[in-house]
């Protein structure tokens, strides 16, 4: 006996684990049905968003779903109209149909109660969720199958998570418009307040920004154009010239908020991280960066780039050169960043780049129609602006007048559509170059003056723009350090002496 109990001591049974059922409130979704059956008006406070997946009883869900139905028809919903579309054999709890649905309405909230009643029952679906979505990560992280990589796991973690947090939300819908008139004055009174008297992010282009007001948290922009316009250099100027201009200030509960300038995430689907970086530091330490990439540059030059480099360490411009990454891998990235490190504006550098879902029957223009509308959607949920680089088609280069239009924008006319705003990149100066004539002709001359007035110009064509002009706007180009500048304006030189 006594060995038996050294035993026991040494070696103790397993605790029997504790049961945990899944967080529930029966007595509150008896509340609301009971409201529902005794007032339909209880079913129009939380008919926007809970729905019957969210009760956690099966035979509530059914009444419920039955409900709506009836109301949504015009029709009154009741215990006696309700009941016939329940098996009358059905058992709740010792109870037929007709005596549960009776007891319920005896029992009801009165409908003061019923919208707090709707969001009770809606956070437990949402912790039922949540620990589904946990139960799901441990049960495929410890039978992952091989070609399951863990990197596609987390995606998908994130996916579903993040679809929990757009659909978690009761607080949308209507809002009165002097609520909306308070969010128009306050944007406009921090327009007042920051220097430029822009709504919206400062791109560095003074003419671009003043017909923009700067780009606007939560729209689309697509900067377009043909191979060797510039629309890579032009997105890359604006990115920096965002990044370094970020200030931020700390909040009372603690997080920064940006009062300057801003946090840029650039997806390079194009060119690797170390490309972009040696633009950037060409455009701003004026090296070409050709020269730069052979070593061809003097001692002088090198210390110049190592300042310049020292300067841009601090600047917070966060790049991913994923190549071929689909829409859904992007936003879910997107949406990392902007959690982790904070997020003002999102570069994607190029739209044609990216891969949708592949399904069945699925075109190349349906897969473009996923990606601009997840971009747009992408935009709202972030509330950041999201510059989009787009490809032209060959039509551009049939016409004499080789401006882009709306109707050029490649493979998908839900670009146009999605997009709040369509810039097009435009120089002269590359198609001047590539139709020189027979040298010291009259034609010759000609070209000679014209390619004078074009050379180290580019036009941005704001094609399109839901809340403001459009117009053309000129700007300076150096091709050797790949930058675009803002042109000298006849208004803003200072006055000469007589």
């Amino acid at each position: 006996m006594a060995l038996e109990n050294a035993l026991r001591k040494a070696f103790p049974e397993p605790e029997t684990p504790e049961y945990r059922q899944a967080p529930h409130n029966i007595e509150v979704e008896q509340a609301l049905l009971g409201a529902v059956l005794v007032n339909n008006e209880a079913f129009y406070r939380v008919s926007d968003f809970l729905e019957p997946k969210h009760f956690f009883e099966p035979i509530h869900q059914q009444i419920f779903e039955v409900a709506a139905s009836l109301i949504r028809a015009g029709k009154i919903a009741s215990p006696v109209t309700i009941k016939t579309f329940i098996p009358a054999e059905t058992d709740i709890a010792g109870l037929n149909p007709t005596q549960y649905l009776a007891r319920l309405a005896a029992e009801a909230t009165t409908i003061i109660n019923s919208g707090d009643y709707g969001r009770t029952i809606y956070d437990l679906a949402t912790r039922r969720d949540l620990i589904q979505i946990g139960q799901d990560m441990v049960n495929v992280a410890y039978d992952a199958p091989v070609e399951l990589p863990p990197q596609t796991q987390i995606e998908d973690a994130e996916r579903r998570l993040y679809e929990l947090a757009e659909s978690g939300q009761y607080d949308g819908g209507f809002m009165r418009f002097s609520e909306a008139l308070k969010d128009a004055v306050d944007l406009a009174a921090r327009a007042y307040q920051r220097e430029g008297g822009l709504s919206g992010v400062a791109s560095g282009f003074t003419d671009l920004d003043q017909l923009m007001g700067g780009l606007q948290r939560s729209d689309l922009i697509i900067i377009a154009g043909r191979p060797a316009m510039g629309k890579t250099a032009l997105a890359t100027n604006i990115a920096y010239a965002i990044a370094s201009d970020y200030q931020g200030e700390p909040k009372a509960d603690g997080s920064i908020e940006t009062v300057s300038g801003g946090i840029v995430g650039f997806f390079s689907l194009e060119m690797s991280a170390e490309q972009l970086a040696t633009r950037v530091m060409s455009e701003q330490a004026e090296i070409a960066s050709s020269r730069i990439r052979r070593g061809e540059i003097s001692k002088e030059e090198f210390s110049k780039i190592a300042s310049v480099a020292q300067h841009m360490e601090s600047v917070p411009l966060y790049i991913d050169d994923t190549g071929g990454i689909s829409i859904a891998q992007l936003v879910a990235r997107a949406r990392r960043l902007k959690r982790q490190r904070g997020l003002d504006v999102m570069i994607v550098d190029y739209l044609q780049l990216l891969t949708g879902a592949k399904r069945a029957g699925d075109n190349r223009v349906q897969e473009v129609t996923e990606i601009t509308t997840g971009l747009n959607a992408l935009a709202k949920e972030l509330n950041v602006p999201i510059i989009a680089l787009s490809q032209l088609s060959r039509q551009v280069e049939a016409r004499d007048d080789k401006r882009p239009q709306l109707a050029d924008l490649r493979e998908s006319g839900s670009i146009e559509q999605d997009a709040d705003v369509v810039l097009f990149v435009f120089r002269e100066e590359y198609y001047l170059k590539n139709k020189e004539p027979k040298p010291n002709s009259e034609e010759w001359f000609k070209w000679e003056t014209e390619m004078k007035a074009a050379e180290g110009r580019a036009e941005i064509i704001i094609g399109k723009q839901r809340h403001g002009p459009t117009g053309t706007v000129k700007l300076s180009f150096e091709s050797a350090y790949t930058r675009f500048g803002n042109l000298a304006n006849a208004d803003r030189l200072p006055e000469r002496r007589p």
